[in-house]
């Protein structure tokens, strides 16, 4: 038996960090290529390169298993959610600034909070609130209302937090479903659509040059790969512990926007990224200790709230170690013979554990 969990994955944060990066390589591209070509374009790269992978590596094994769900409507609603999404964050990303645009998108967990309360009677308590004000105040410093930064292209990524907010809360009412589902209608929603207006827009093929279409091929790459990297991520560590790490993300666009575009955030904006992404670690840290977690594995007395009982048969002669004992006390090892048993403490009332060999 092994002792104390643990919450911290050096993996899961390598994982997350790329999967940032891979989200910023995204709207880097987008940028470059939103000179010369229209939004929805970028768009119909964004999610229909995605669905044909994901039909390409999965289809012949699952055929029509992809689409298998109980929830169609629900899926079909969140896919068209992050397609809007996604619309409106690549328009604001034509206009402004990389990071600028990456700082505003980032107050979805604070949209979050607020619309948990409002559509999951999730309880929204006072600390939540400042934390909440705290990340509308950053997001004052980044517009500077009355200066050149509150326009249209602001409204335009104000909007895509919005939205992607309200995927988030459609993926938690989701979250028991299946994960190749949650993965690939949003891909198949948004590549539809956009895939009809494609022929509206034919003209700007006349001047695709081969280096951009190894970019359009590439954002859908880095759109999969990115999510992948993400999912792998939360499955090794909780979440409460690599959220924070999300908002590399901030770093990776501020560094992409002044190497490729030659664009650095002006101190308020950089001051109100900071903000931004602070009141949300802040968050994340609080809902973490407000469910009782913490990197050093369950208190004292809490593994065993329960009677249980641990048979393990045919074993013969078992060697039994607890690197960590419920009670907190050093190293113990039980040697037990066929029919034997041990019964662990958990130092609160009689013992509730017994291990027995069969």
């Amino acid at each position: 038996m092994s002792g104390q969990p643990s919450y911290v994955s050096p993996a899961a944060i390598g994982l997350i960090v790329a999967s940032a990066a891979c989200f910023t390589a995204i709207d880097a591209i987008v940028k470059y290529l939103g000179l010369r070509y229209s939004v929805p374009l970028l768009v119909w790269a964004r999610w229909g390169v995605p669905a044909v992978l994901i039909v390409a590596l999965f289809g012949p094994k699952l055929c029509l298993g992809l689409l298998h769900t109980p929830h169609l409507k629900l899926h079909v609603v969140r896919g068209a959610v992050l397609m809007f999404s996604s619309l409106s964050f690549f328009a604001a990303l034509k206009i402004l600034p990389l990071a600028d645009a990456t700082g505003l998108n980032y107050l979805t967990p604070v949209l979050v909070t607020v619309m948990a309360g409002w559509f999951l009677r999730e309880q929204i308590t006072w600390t939540r609130w400042v934390f909440v004000v705290v990340g509308f105040g950053g997001m004052l410093l980044i517009l500077q209302p009355g200066s050149g930064m509150l326009q249209a292209a602001s409204f335009f990524a104000l909007g895509a937090a919005g939205l992607n907010a309200t995927f988030q809360i459609l993926t938690r009412k989701l979250a028991g479903d299946d994960l190749i589902a949650l993965i690939f209608y949003p891909s198949l929603v948004g590549a539809v659509p956009m895939s009809l207006a494609v022929p509206f827009f034919r003209s700007e093929f006349s001047y695709l040059t081969s280096l951009d279409a190894l970019l359009f091929i590439a954002i859908g790459i880095f759109g999969l790969l990115g999510h992948f990297l993400y999912i792998q991520a939360f499955q090794r560590a909780t979440a409460s512990t690599i959220a924070p790490c999300t908002y590399m993300q901030l770093v990776w666009a501020t560094l992409a926007g002044w190497l490729a575009f030659g664009t650095f955030p002006h101190r308020w904006a950089l001051a109100g990224m900071i903000v931004i992404a602070a009141s949300a670690v802040m968050l994340t840290w609080y809902e973490r200790r407000r469910a009782g977690l913490n990197d050093g594995g369950p208190e004292a007395g809490e593994w065993l709230a329960t009677p249980m009982m641990m048979c393990v048969p045919g074993a013969g002669l078992t060697e039994i170690k607890l690197d960590a004992t419920p009670t907190g006390l050093a190293t113990q090892v039980s040697q037990l013979g066929v029919g034997e048993s041990t019964i662990i403490s958990s130092g609160k009332g009689p013992p509730k554990t017994v291990i027995r060999t069969d």
